[in-house]
């Protein structure tokens, strides 16, 4: 690895491990003690949808349905989460977000804002577009990394 090579690994090392850490930080006030960053990025794939079925929301988390299960039993039981029965066919359970999740999915939508809004602020529109693109492939190394290890696991 270059100079450069090296120092890039370590920024983004670190800039992943502070991201995680200050989201958790910033999520953690007195209305919020009782839930992890995990069951926020639930409550963020549920969204304001007015319903989702389960199935599609494990898909876009990339978790299994039981994994799933366990994190909405614990959302339903902090009053986060809302779960239903589809009225068309009984087997499907749709989830949806409770006024306390909107108000804490609300919270944790700021926090995004913020961090996006220190960046457009301290960089021109072509500067951002190249950070777009430089993330963008970022993006792609992951969900190639994550495919890849998907099916070394399957085999």
């Amino acid at each position: 690895m270059t100079t450069i090579e090296k120092t890039l690994n370590h920024l983004l090392v670190h800039l992943f491990n502070d991201i995680l850490k200050i989201e958790e930080q910033q999520l953690i006030n007195e209305d919020y003690k009782d839930i992890s960053i995990t069951d926020m990025h639930v409550l963020e794939a549920i969204s304001f949808d007015s319903s989702r079925n389960m199935s599609s929301v494990a898909k876009d988390l990339g978790v299994t349905m039981g994994t799933l299960t366990i994190a909405i039993n614990n959302l339903v039981k902090k009053e986060y989460v809302k779960r239903t029965r589809s009225s068309k066919d009984r087997r499907v359970v749709l989830i949806c977000l409770t006024p306390r999740g909107q108000k804490a999915y609300r919270h944790h939508e700021r926090f995004h804002e913020e961090m996006i809004a220190a960046i457009s602020q301290k960089v021109n529109d072509e500067e951002l577009k190249v950070l777009l693109n430089l993330i963008d492939a970022l993006e792609e190394f992951f969900a190639r990394s994550y495919k890849k290890s998907k099916t070394l696991i399957q085999e």
